[in-house]
């Protein structure tokens, strides 16, 4: 039993660094070894010098699978950082605040956000403007920000309700240094823990929207458009859906599976060292004479 606990971890690690590996390889290596785009072929064909056969304007579907994973990370990625970047100073300023009023106007207008389906957000706002892929990281951001922003105040709430902070707070502490310095510091792990799941749920916002010609063009290389365009061939080149939809699912899953491992193996490394430091603290315990 013990030797199963022990390896539960490093298996579950293992797994996610596999699944991850090969799409991350394809977005960070596949540009360098794209080349220059071939004369086009018959749509929908196998051999004639690609690997997985041509996609529905005739293009090399190998080529477009090594050129199409960096947008959706890339974008991804961005909106997951623009989303922290304002969920952490509202969250920290909320939980740190003695001012009701300010807690209010800072959450209030967020959890109407909330209240809106983030999908649904995104297909309004696309109906209005036409977004780019930066417009499309921002409406990811956006519909982002109120969860995110949520959950750095309760977590930041539990630390600043602790009598170390309010120590700081009578020895004269700058706001700054407390809630970076002591209540940031102190949210890291759940913070971690919340991102991995956050960008696994902008990774499938991306990749719906593009899906849905939302921030992209209708022939870009890009995995999702690239299901989207090529369901008509399924039947005839499947190679031009199964592949980039195989990559998105085993990026997505394994980013999930890679920070569940990662949390696993911090939360039971605590318990090691508490009950490390539970056993030195009551060995230091004299025993009361009789």
């Amino acid at each position: 039993m013990r030797g199963r606990t022990k390896w539960l971890p490093s298996g579950r690690f293992a797994l996610a660094a596999a699944l991850v590996c090969v799409p991350l390889v394809l977005v960070l290596f596949g540009p360098l070894f794209a080349g220059e785009p071939g004369p086009r072929a018959t749509s929908f064909t196998l051999g004639g010098g690609h690997w997985l056969g041509t996609d529905f304007v005739g293009r090399d579907v190998w080529r477009q699978v090594l050129l199409g994973g960096r947008p959706v990370v890339v974008v991804a990625l961005a909106a997951t950082t623009l989303a922290y970047l304002v969920a952490l100073p509202v969250g920290l300023i909320s939980a740190l605040t003695h001012r009701t009023w300010l807690e209010e106007v800072l959450m209030r207008p967020l959890d109407v956000l909330l209240a809106v389906p983030s999908l649904l957000m995104i297909l309004l706002v696309a109906s209005v403007f036409s977004p780019g892929a930066g417009g499309l990281a921002l409406l990811v951001a956006l519909v982002n920000i109120p969860d995110a922003a949520r959950i750095v105040r309760a977590a930041a709430a539990d630390v600043a309700s602790r009598p170390a902070v309010e120590a700081l707070r009578m020895q004269g502490e700058s706001w700054w240094r407390i809630a970076v310095g002591h209540v940031g510091r102190s949210i890291l792990r759940p913070l971690a823990a919340d991102a991995g799941v956050r960008l696994t749920g902008a990774l499938y916002l991306v990749a719906t929207a593009a899906f849905l010609g939302i921030g992209v063009a209708p022939d870009a290389a890009d995995w999702a458009v690239m299901v989207d365009r090529n369901r008509t061939g399924l039947f005839v080149q499947p190679w031009a859906v199964v592949v980039p939809a195989l990559l998105i699912v085993t990026l997505t899953m394994g980013c999930n599976l890679l920070f569940d491992a990662l949390l696993l193996s911090t939360e039971r490394a605590d318990v090691r060292n508490g009950v490390r430091h539970g056993v030195r603290a009551r060995d230091h315990v004299k025993e009361p004479r009789p």
